[in-house]
């Protein structure tokens, strides 16, 4: 089992509050993902579940096990840092070794040499050796365990220090941006490796980062997480189609949701872009935002009521899709509007476009931020 509850998490330093009354089960299997921008409280909540911080409130369970007065060493679950934490000093295969040793000797057997008369240390040995190897094996590191930590790549390194993690087999591990000293094209390639390793062990995954395209790549669940608040916690696909609010829009996403400030009449009909939304409320006179994403904005030849004209200020290309940064007519409103190169390649800086949207992909937040529902889109 590796189920992970908490209730009620709150954590201040002095007078500055980190998280705020945070609760989250975590079930036995799954990768969740914390994420949130720099500051938001994920890597302090990480640390609360390994035992390295102490919540100022609430309880962390464990396989429905208290755990707040237990030592982390004691809580059974393994921690991999984004600095790797390897003993430069020591071989890959001692530094497999060492979590094992700590574990499962005892004071006579760490001893040097006279150690060795223990009648136990033998085959407790035996078992380490077979747990370093079939580890190695699993992440393919087997040709590297007479090497030094200074001897390795960067995605080497990161490997080593996840079969560190896994020799113990621990009932859940927990990441702090593991990848984040990786370089682009390596935090691609380690994050299928993560997912597969994830697949094949079956074991649950907490992992933090600040990069949502991990988050939405690998994740079972993922949290959305703003200073020290829990804003949302779903599939990520849910989290990218649904967000709960307007700061889980803005976050998630890249590029970033398109943002309108609009109001509702005394109907409830909101118009979007020539466009008139029908609230599902009967609140009316309000002041909304109506977000839509890039991918709903499409260039388009035609001109009619269904579409609105503006001036390229920006053509972004990134080889597989091009984004347009583009100035709205008779709008002070710059929006950005993904294209397909082999359908825009003729678009430049400056030119005349005309985009059609997809209004029943767009959102709706009200003055505090909180998402609004609408009935189907009418022109």
């Amino acid at each position: 089992m590796g189920t992970i509850s908490l209730k009620n998490i709150s954590k201040s330093f002095g007078s500055t509050q980190v998280l705020n009354n945070l609760n989250v089960d975590i079930q036995d299997g799954e990768f969740l993902t914390l994420v949130g921008p720099s500051g938001c409280g994920k890597s302090t909540l990480l640390r609360i579940i390994a035992g390295l911080e102490q919540q100022t409130s609430g309880d962390v369970l464990i396989d429905n096990k208290n755990v707040n007065k237990i030592r982390a060493s004691e809580r059974d679950l393994a921690m991999v840092f984004q600095s790797y934490a390897l003993y430069p000093h020591l071989t890959v295969r001692r530094n497999l070794e060492t979590p094992l040793r700590l574990r499962d000797y005892n004071a006579f057997e760490r001893l040097p040499l006279i150690g060795n008369f223990s009648p136990n240390k033998k085959s407790k040995t035996e078992s380490i050796n077979q747990l370093v190897n079939k580890t190695s094996e699993t992440l393919q590191i087997s040709e590297l365990l007479d090497r030094k930590p200074g001897q390795l790549s960067g995605g080497q390194r990161q490997r080593v220090a996840l079969g560190r993690a896994m020799v113990r087999e621990p009932v859940a591990f927990l990441m702090d941006e593991p990848l984040s000293n990786l370089d682009a094209a390596l935090r691609v390639h380690m994050r299928s490796e993560l997912s597969e390793l994830h697949n094949s062990l079956k074991t649950t995954f907490v992992y933090v980062t600040h990069d949502q395209a991990e988050a939405l790549t690998m994740s079972s669940r993922m949290a959305v997480m703003i200073d020290g608040n829990l804003l949302q916690l779903d599939t990520p696909q849910e989290v990218y189609d649904n967000p709960s609010s307007l700061s889980v829009a803005q976050f998630v996403g890249s590029p970033k949701i398109n943002i309108f400030n609009g109001s509702s009449d005394s109907s409830g009909t909101v118009n979007f872009l020539n466009v008139n939304l029908k609230r599902k409320s009967s609140e009316s006179n309000s002041d909304l935002h109506i977000g839509i994403r890039p991918e709903h904005l499409e260039i388009t030849n035609n001109k009619d009521e269904n579409t609105f004209s503006g001036t390229v200020a920006y053509r972004e290309n990134l080889g597989s899709d091009i984004y347009f940064h583009v100035n709205i007519e008779d709008n002070s409103k710059k929006i950005i509007v993904r294209g397909l190169p082999q359908f825009t390649h003729q678009i430049i800086n400056g030119s005349s476009v005309n985009i059609k949207r997809d209004s029943n992909k767009a959102l709706l937040f009200n003055q505090t931020g909180m998402r609004v529902q609408f009935n189907n889109a009418t022109g």
